[in-house]
């Protein structure tokens, strides 16, 4: 069976939070109101990853500054 798998661009960090993890079949994709709910679900985990790597992104960045003010002295 097939899976779909949504987490973050940096998947190869053991922490990274898997957003989504799916068996799908061709069930999924048999009608109309069956492949519409699986979008739903592939576009929440989807959104829910951009969050993430905005969320962390915003991290390394404070993480930067903090330590440039460390080292000028100016905290």
């Amino acid at each position: 069976m097939a899976r779909i798998i949504v987490t973050t661009e940096q998947s190869e960090r053991p922490d990274v939070p898997v957003l989504l993890e799916e068996s799908v079949c061709s069930d999924h994709l048999s009608d109309d109101h069956a492949a519409a709910q699986l979008m739903q679900r592939l576009g929440w985990a989807v959104n829910d990853a951009e969050q993430a790597e905005r969320g962390r992104s915003r991290q390394r960045q404070g993480s930067r500054r903090d330590r440039a003010l460390a080292r000028s002295g100016l905290d």
